[in-house]
């Protein structure tokens, strides 16, 4: 099972550290959350450096805020992204939930999900070099992929979970593992019904911080500021995994319940985490 390095947000002029570190390591991977209102760097702007300084490790937005962005500028972005790393972009998509987000970005929050979804198939018809509409021709470049690259939808409630067999090619669960499976189950019925050939692509996300105790509190203030906007901060710090053998416990249940790969979210700042997971694992 393929395991991957989530980037912390903190000092993003670290991050090459990081993504260096992991290209020689065994990751397969690096992650990048989204947030509009928050002191973290741009995914795609970010992923894009990332990659211009590796050459064989995928980098994937986990997730990307699509309702905030226009779309047709959002769609020749990632077919960039995607064409220019020869096809290491995985796309990972969701809606957002805090208010702010989207007061900043001119959109309702309720209409998020109904956004999501138009945006969907507007890109993959541009991805697959088809016309925007009447009077406006193709937006290129064309994706390394056919079609697009890989989408994966993280989310929740059965609505977000549908747009994997909808418009997707996989799942980001971002649950522990004690009902990760409900959500895996759950994505696999949806891709069944809708007649989808072989098994959407599973990826699990957990919080890890190794190290001294100094990297440990680092991560956990950092997680708790990045989701006091939920009300339960505390709750989310105490899934934080802080051991080589938890972490190897987690990879092991995440492989039980067939994820395809675990994305193991580093909080805290500290790069040397990069060599003190590869040696966990």
């Amino acid at each position: 099972m393929n395991v991957g390095i989530g980037l912390p947000i903190g000092d993003p002029a670290s991050l090459l550290s990081w993504a260096r570190r992991a290209e020689a390591g065994p990751f397969s991977t690096l992650g990048l959350l989204d947030r509009l209102v928050y002191d973290n760097p741009e995914p795609l702007v970010a992923l894009a450096v990332l990659a211009g300084a590796t050459s064989r490790i995928r980098v994937q937005t986990e997730v990307l805020l699509a309702p905030l962005r226009d779309t047709a500028l959002l769609a020749k972005q990632v077919a960039t992204l995607d064409r220019m790393t020869g096809g290491r972009l995985v796309l990972g998509l969701g809606v957002g939930g805090r208010d702010d987000d989207h007061q900043v970005a001119g959109v309702a929050v309720n209409t998020r999900g109904r956004r999501l979804d138009e945006q969907m198939a507007l890109m993959r018809r541009l991805w697959s070099g088809r016309s925007w509409g009447d009077g406006a021709g193709p937006i290129g470049p064309r994706p390394a992929r056919p079609g697009g690259p890989e989408v994966l939808f993280g989310g929740f409630k059965p609505a977000a979970i549908e747009r994997v067999a909808r418009w997707g090619d996989g799942f980001l669960a971002a649950a522990p593992l004690s009902w990760a499976g409900g959500l895996f189950d759950t994505a696999r019925a949806f891709w069944q019904q809708y007649g989808r050939d072989g098994e959407p692509r599973l990826v699990a996300q957990v919080d890890v911080a190794l190290g001294p105790a100094h990297v440990v509190d680092d991560a956990r203030a950092a997680m708790h500021a990045y989701y006091a906007f939920t009300g339960m901060p505390d709750r989310m710090v105490e899934g934080l995994l802080t051991t080589p053998a938890a972490v190897r416990e987690a990879v092991t249940g995440f492989a039980g319940l067939g994820a395809d790969e675990v994305m193991l979210y580093c909080h805290g700042s500290d790069p040397d985490q990069v060599d003190r997971l590869a040696d966990a694992l």
